[in-house]
């Protein structure tokens, strides 16, 4: 069985609601984006998942161009109203347990890989940034937009909904990792 197979078979087993694989060099990097973080974000500057912690878009963007696939993954989550972010942010713990045992199924198949989650890390109560090093640096995801990365386009290149309802979360996660049986 390839290693694909298996990743295929082992991602069945998680409560996905949709995933998809490019090659990395698919994946769009913008500067714009990182305009709407710093313009938008309330914690933009605040947290080493974001800008200006995680680095400039291009040294984001050669972080991830060290793996040749992506494979990006949804949850969702039933809120009794998405406009209340603290009960909607409240949701998103479970979708952070489920990339950590994806990133440890693509660890054990392929090796390192590079995870990138959603909105800003909230392990700490209060982060380190910019005063401190990151307590859990293990722990934290970097967010895909702090990358530079576009989420609706990434989605839309895999060929993956992006839904909005007035009572779901669609989550998203985006993992690189390297893939030698599938090439390029």
């Amino acid at each position: 069985m390839s290693k694909r197979t298996e990743l295929e078979r082992r991602l069945a087993e998680f409560p996905l609601v949709e995933y998809g694989f490019l090659r990395s060099d698919q994946v769009e990097f913008l500067d714009r984006v990182r305009t709407i973080c710093r313009e938008q974000c309330p914690r933009y500057g605040t947290s080493w998942a974001c800008p200006p912690a995680v680095g400039t878009v291009e040294e984001c963007r050669d972080r991830c161009m060290k793996f040749n696939k992506v494979l990006i993954f949804t949850t969702m989550a039933e809120v009794s109203d998405i406009t209340n972010l603290e009960e909607t942010l409240a949701t998103r713990k479970g979708h952070e347990e489920i990339s950590r045992q994806v990133e440890q199924v693509l660890k054990e198949l392929f090796g390192d890989c590079l995870v990138l989650s959603t909105e800003s890390c909230s392990i700490c109560k209060e982060c380190t940034y910019p005063n401190g090093p990151c307590r859990h640096p293990e722990q934290m995801y970097p967010c895909v937009e702090s990358y530079g990365i576009l989420v609706t386009a990434l989605a839309e290149q895999a060929g993956m909904a992006f839904l909005e309802d007035y009572n779901m979360v669609l989550w998203f996660s985006a993992a690189f990792f390297q893939d030698e049986e599938t090439g390029k």
